[in-house]
């Protein structure tokens, strides 16, 4: 292993091969090559078989193990002594594929899509450990600190067994309420129509439903099909839905206590009292959070200096135009810069609020967004 080692990856133009390369030339200084099917200008798979130290599948789910033997064949041995990775979201295949070789091998499941972020700050990534030598564990090791994800470890088939309930069942979940939404909007409205009606519940069910349907649809198919495990768990989440709708259509006292035992009481004891306790505490932050950004009484302000005392000098301008504030909540825009949105206790005059604005754009200490 070179010092400073060459990583390939495979399929480069897709959106976490392009994060990847990204991450791998600015936050750890390497030199990045890549092959892209739809992309003539890219590099060749012999080209990165012959340069790469580090080859990393970034390809279509249903496409990974059969794309990896593809390039075990052609690799013929020269990966000895190299790392092979892959990011897909169901791990089993890709591992078994990489393991036909004689790289050491992993794979690694980031647990969202490509952030906006420079980093993984604040995500689960599952590493999947196959085949490692004592050289690549180190640098696997340092990659998640660069990564800066919430590693967790597990093996490729506890992993997509986790997967069909954390993945499989609640996509499931959401595009079957989805349907059943759809089914409903001539009667009660699209969904649009209905969040004034919203509790947090639903406005968060309503928030999982549109990021679903708004990023590629591919990867959610492949979650379903092409995790052998999604259908044995459907199959018990089908079966808890038709018991509860047998007892509502029993409508009896006697059905209504074995709701009580079966859905409440039983499950509560599961969970457990400490596990509770957070989750229930994670939902109220989530609804304040919600509420804040909800309230139209707010402005948002991109910083685009990166130094200590800037929030500060923002703060001030507030300050100075008698605008008290009731929340700060930090974020990223579309377009991935950091802004902050400031929550106001009152209604003021648009006059403050322009003057205020104004003097944020002009002073050069941030830029008002939305205007």
């Amino acid at each position: 292993m070179t010092a400073m080692p060459v990583i390939g990856i495979v399929g480069s133009g897709g959106a976490y091969g392009r994060w990847l390369r990204t991450f791998f030339q600015t936050r750890m200084g390497l030199e990045v090559i890549g092959h892209d099917p739809v992309d003539a200008s890219s590099q060749t798979p012999e080209q990165l078989l012959e340069r790469a130290d580090v080859l990393l599948f970034s390809a279509p789910i249903r496409q990974t193990p059969a794309l990896i033997r593809q390039y075990v064949q052609q690799s013929a041995g020269r990966e000895r002594g190299r790392l092979w990775l892959d990011v897909t979201s169901i791990k089993a295949g890709p591992v078994e594929a990489m393991l036909e070789s004689q790289a050491s091998v992993a794979g690694l499941h980031p647990m969202t899509a490509p952030p906006k972020a420079p980093t993984l700050k604040g995500r689960v990534m599952v590493v999947c450990e196959a085949r490692l030598d004592a050289r690549w564990q180190a640098w696997l090791d340092a990659l998640c600190m660069a990564l800066q994800a919430e590693c967790v470890r597990g093996t490729a088939e506890h992993h997509d067994r986790v997967m069909a309930l954390v993945q499989a069942m609640v996509h499931a979940t959401h595009l079957a309420q989805a349907g059943v939404l759809r089914e409903y909007a001539p009667m009660l409205g699209s969904l649009q129509e209905l969040m004034p009606y919203r509790s947090a519940a639903f406005e968060l069910d309503a928030t999982v439903i549109s990021r679903i349907l708004s990023l590629n649809p591919a990867i959610y198919e492949d979650i379903q099909f092409g995790n052998p495990h999604a259908g044995e768990v459907l199959d018990h989440l089908l079966q808890q839905l038709q018991q509860l709708r047998g007892l509502l259509a029993e409508g009896s006292e006697q059905a209504r206590a074995a709701f009580r035992k079966q859905f409440l009481d039983v499950n509560r004891e599961a969970v457990g009292e400490q596990t509770l306790r957070d989750g229930n505490y994670s939902f109220e932050r989530l609804g304040y959070l919600l509420a804040d950004l909800t309230d139209q009484r707010a402005m948002s302000v991109h910083l685009p200096e990166d130094r200590a005392g800037s929030l500060r000098e923002l703060l001030h301008v507030f300050e100075r135009h008698g605008i008290s504030l009731a929340s700060i909540h930090s974020s990223r825009t579309p377009a991935g810069e950091v802004h902050f949105r400031m929550g106001f206790v009152q209604t003021y005059a648009p006059e403050v609020l322009a003057a205020a604005s104004a003097e944020i754009d002009s002073s050069g200490i941030g830029r008002v967004l939305g205007r």
